[in-house]
């Protein structure tokens, strides 16, 4: 069964060929990040506009990149939530009418689930160059979802049947990277350049806190975000009234690189140390990271380190947003639930995972 799939729910605009939930075909993304890098964050206008400009010669080059035609692909998946309200209406209006046009079934995908099915992808088409881990993850699952939008700890039970163990409860860790990045000076998106930096630095040279939780699944990182900037002030010789934008300008590049590697290491033990708790109550049989933050270097050997299961890793590519993930995790929903009216089917901007029809818990 091939799948293809279609995300625009931020910044890309995405579009991929699945076959069987497991094996590559086709892979095509159009980022906006030199765009919206000029504004230190996504414009939601700009980025609806531009997913206008080229979701149909994304899609199209997709089915080139597969040496497919439209009398191959069995259903369209597509990211309905969460994501930005004028993003997701494009992606959506261009699957639902290709549905209608081509008389496909389209099945409504969950953007921050979808992140963990990257995981699942094991084969490739001979054309494609990705390292791909050497097999499925076997449920029970634990996930770690962490993203610019989203951090959150899940333990899967099977496709479709998962509970929510923790999640932030401010900033989700792909946001405090991105502010931390701008106190710092390092471009946006925050995420790789912080990583970058990271090995050039000392992660113990400035003690940070660590936020204390009623749950032992959940994160904070509003406390850790706000511990970097009055470090920097009190580094740099000023008071908190200091502005945030202007920090940059009176750090070194020593200072620099060292604030970067100790914010990493508390972020990234943050997220482990409850995924460590998880592994220890639950006993998945398997342990996977998702989502753009799951790209870190330093966040993957915390986490190989502390777990002592093997742990594949999706390759980068597939850990920020694209379609694959859509496309994968469509194969398998379309195994449990019926298709959606393309006529109908309507976007939600902000809803959990665990809200969504698809999950049986």
């Amino acid at each position: 069964m091939k799948i293809l799939g279609i995300e625009s729910s931020c910044d890309e605009t995405a579009a991929a060929i699945v076959e069987d939930g497991r094996k590559l075909l086709s892979n095509v993304v159009n980022s906006q990040i030199d765009i919206h890098a000029h504004y230190g964050g996504v414009i939601p206008e700009v980025a609806a506009r531009s997913h206008i400009e080229v979701i149909n010669p994304v899609i199209n080059q997709a089915l080139s990149q597969a040496q497919l035609s439209w009398d191959d692909i069995d259903g369209i998946a597509v990211t309905y939530a969460p994501g930005l309200i004028g993003s997701l209406l494009v992606g959506t209006l261009a699957a639902r009418t290709l549905a209608i046009l081509k008389d496909k079934p389209l099945f409504p995908i969950h953007h921050v689930e979808a992140h963990v099915y990257a995981n699942f992808i094991v084969e490739q088409a001979d054309h494609l160059e990705l390292t791909l881990p050497s097999k499925q993850p076997e449920f029970p699952m634990l996930a770690l979802i962490v993203s610019g939008g989203h951090s959150q700890l899940v333990l899967f039970k099977d496709h479709g049947d998962y509970e929510l163990l923790g999640q932030t409860q401010d900033d989700a860790i792909g946001e405090a990277y991105d502010k931390v990045a701008k106190i710092l000076g390092y471009p946006y998106p925050g995420g790789p350049a912080v990583d970058k930096a990271a090995l050039e630095g000392d992660p113990f040279k400035y003690p940070l806190p660590k936020a204390k939780l009623k749950s032992p699944y959940d994160f904070s990182f509003s406390g850790l975000k706000t511990a970097v900037l009055r470090a920097v002030q009190r580094e740099t010789g000023v008071d908190y009234t200091f502005p945030s934008y202007e920090l940059a300008a009176r750090l070194n590049d020593v200072q620099r690189v060292d604030f970067a590697a100790s914010f990493q290491r508390i972020a990234n033990e943050t997220l482990v140390d409850a995924a460590e708790r998880a592994f220890r109550d639950f006993s998945p049989k398997s342990v996977v990271i998702a989502g753009g933050v799951a790209a870190s270097r330093a966040l993957r050997k915390t986490l190989s380190d502390r777990i002592p299961l093997p742990i594949e890793y999706a390759p980068m590519s597939l850990c920020t947003d694209n379609a694959a993930m859509i496309a994968t995790l469509g194969f398998y929903y379309a195994q449990a639930k019926e298709p959606s009216d393309p006529y109908s089917l309507e976007v939600i901007p902000s809803i959990s995972m665990t809200k969504t029809a698809w999950n049986k818990s």
